[in-house]
Formats: C-alpha cells, sequence, structure tokens
C-alpha cells in the first residue's frame, strides 16, 4: 500500500492514527489514538489486516482495517485505522511521549526512549484458582512467546519453583509466533498449589523470577505464580 501511494525514498516514519473517540484525561483532550512506527519496521512485517479467519474483521478487533506491528508492543497495533501519515522526519504523539516509556528508580531520569519490542512470556490456559482433582492425571497447557527470539524450551514447575521439568512443545518455534505448550501432573497432596512456567529462547533470554521495575508497568517478564487448589 505504501509503494503504490507513493512513499518517498526518503520517508523516515509513518504514524497510523485511529477512528475511535479522541481521548480526553485531566481536562486535555489529546485527540485520536495515533504512534509512530519507523518506515524499516513497516516494510519488514508490519499488515494491514481487514480480514480474520477467512470473514471480516469483526469490530471489537478494529473493523474495518486494523494495523498489526509483529513482535512490537500492542499500542503500536491501531484498531479502527482512519489514515496514516508519512514524514521524512521523526514524528511523535503522547503515545511516544507521554505514555509507553520506563520510567522509575532503574531508568533514565526522563524516562527510556519509546518502548517498541515486547518481551518474552509464558502462561497457562487454567483459571487463576481452578480447583484438580487428587489423583488423577492432568494435563496442563500453555502458551509461551518471546519477541526476542524464536521459543526454545519451556519448563513447568508445581511446586512453587523447587523443581522444573520441561513441557513438550506442540508447534514448530518461529519468529514472533507463539508456541502451545502442555506438560502432564498426577497431583497427590490435597491443598493450595503454585503453579510456575518460564521459557528460555533461542537468543538465551530465559523469564527472570522478578520483573524490572517501571511505574506504569510495561514489557512485564517474570515467571508468573498461578494458585490452583488440589482437592
Amino acid at each position: 500500500m505504501l509503494r503504490r501511494a507513493g512513499i518517498a525514498r526518503d520517508a523516515v516514519d509513518l504514524q497510523p492514527r485511529g477512528l475511535d473517540d479522541p481521548y480526553v484525561s485531566g481536562g486535555v483532550d489529546y485527540g485520536r489514538v495515533r504512534r509512530p512506527l519507523p518506515v524499516a519496521k513497516a516494510f519488514d512485517d508490519a499488515i494491514l489486516a481487514y480480514e480474520m479467519n477467512g470473514e471480516p474483521l469483526p469490530y471489537d478487533h478494529g473493523h474495518p482495517v486494523r494495523l498489526v506491528v509483529p513482535s512490537w508492543v500492542g499500542i503500536a497495533s491501531i484498531k479502527w485505522l482512519g489514515d496514516i501519515e508519512v514524514s521524512t522526519r521523526p514524528l511523535s504523539s503522547p503515545w511516544s511521549t507521554d505514555w509507553y516509556r520506563l520510567f522509575g528508580d532503574a531508568h533514565p531520569a526522563g524516562g527510556s526512549a519509546p518502548i517498541s519490542r515486547q518481551t518474552l512470556k509464558s502462561g497457562y490456559q487454567l483459571p487463576f484458582g481452578a480447583t484438580l482433582e487428587a489423583g488423577r492425571p492432568h494435563r496442563l497447557t500453555g502458551r509461551a512467546w518471546s519477541a526476542l527470539a524464536p521459543v526454545r524450551t519451556v519448563e513447568v514447575s508445581t511446586d512453587g519453583g523447587a523443581r522444573w521439568r520441561r513441557a513438550h512443545l506442540h508447534d514448530t518455534p518461529r519468529r514472533d509466533g507463539w508456541v502451545r505448550w502442555s506438560a502432564p501432573w498426577l497431583p497427590r497432596a490435597t491443598g493450595p498449589a503454585t503453579l510456575l512456567s518460564r521459557t528460555t529462547d533461542a537468543a538465551g533470554n530465559t523469564q527472570p523470577e522478578r520483573a524490572v521495575h517501571n511505574t506504569q508497568g510495561y514489557l512485564f517478564n517474570a515467571v508468573v505464580r498461578h494458585p490452583v487448589t488440589v482437592a
């Protein structure tokens, strides 16, 4: 689409803007949601999606068109896309200056650069606080993902992190793709239990026990403690 529109060779930034209502906070009208995107990223793997599973894109997913920016934080994937500004100079918006930056003691005093790439995560496909029957086998399932490199392994713990074992991967790991995983569990003792999962990717990144704090809570990558009850 950019090429058909005749994008200039010296263009450096795009600014997609949604059709949703302007965002107003504290009496300030910030306008419609918009956020800069480098032209290089757009040409690399960004998608203008107007269908999902062979059907028109549902409204809650961004009908009529949604920008999809693989591996980047969700704010980059603008819903209800209305227009795209193209510039030969770097662009900015409140979504790249006031928000979606890292603030806190572990970060520069004025905040980090605008965040772009996501991190690595894993989680169980199981409600928090679920009750599982003791003395019979269960198949624990979940998903893992890394925006830094393809997933290499997923490990699970059913005793709060005292012991870990590898889960079985059900998909071929690939760039920017979720991987489904599963692990058997035969709980014998009744009572509360804590399940954990952690991802390691092909670049050697592993989910840490704790995430580095930032005041707005972005890029959480720590191992999640998932409580269940065995009865």
